[in-house]
């Protein structure tokens, strides 16, 4: 599958195989990287993955012999504590456990993200972006001085939020902005993110047609 001792096992669009490739990226691992289709998951695919989700993580070990790891968050912790660099939680415990609160907070939020994105009812678009805006106004409130969520340091937070703001730079410029009102906070690090060479370098160059279609395939209202 791959000459390298890490190789990403991925789909295109996934946003937890986007949180694994930037801290790849930040921390400099080569690495290689296999799209599978989810639509027609390979047989050596499900037997890989106890969740019939993506990502993976394949690690050789020294024997040869190679390790499968799975669930996004564990991908993350591992590269964090194998890789060389900079941690990627900050050196206070009690700043480590707020960090990791609101990585926990990003599960929903993506979900209520995705379920306003791929909406294919008004009533539902509306209440999922009705939730979602709620939950950046909560985020406003912590961010202070940036550009990152802990200050200047670029964290497990950055890398785990970046791929949920990614869809906002995708969708009608005009639905974006209205979510964002309001929330110079949020949104001056939605744009440092955006900005950051491990956050544009953890999708392909046509993930942004990749997802249109993606919206246009499955009616969502956002693909009008």
């Amino acid at each position: 599958m791959s000459t390298h001792d890490l190789t990403l096992i991925s789909h295109p669009l996934c946003p937890f195989v986007q949180r694994s490739a930037i801290i790849l990226l930040e921390k400099n691992v080569p690495f290689g990287r296999v799209n599978v289709d989810l639509s027609a998951k390979p047989d050596w695919f499900l037997a890989l993955s106890p969740t019939g989700k993506v990502p993976l993580l394949k690690v050789r070990r020294a024997d040869g012999e190679d390790a499968i790891i799975f669930e996004s968050m564990v991908i993350c912790e591992y590269l964090n504590e194998t890789q060389d660099g900079d941690s990627m939680y900050a050196d206070d415990a009690l700043e480590r456990a707020r960090q990791r609160a609101w990585i926990e907070f990003s599960t929903s939020m993506l979900g209520n993200a995705w379920q306003f994105l791929n909406a294919t009812d008004q009533a539902i678009a509306d209440s999922k972006r009705a939730v979602f805006r709620e939950q950046l106004e909560r985020i406003e409130s912590e961010l202070s001085s940036g550009p990152y969520f802990s200050g200047t340091r670029f964290s497990m937070v950055d890398a785990v939020y970046a791929p949920v703001f990614r869809y906002f730079s995708i969708i009608d410029a005009s639905v974006s902005e209205a979510i964002f009102e309001g929330l110079p906070q949020v949104s001056a690090w939605k744009a440092a993110l955006a900005k950051r060479e491990s956050v544009k370098a953890a999708v392909s160059s046509d993930y942004a047609e990749l997802f249109q279609n993606h919206l246009r395939q499955h009616s969502a209202i956002l693909a009008a």
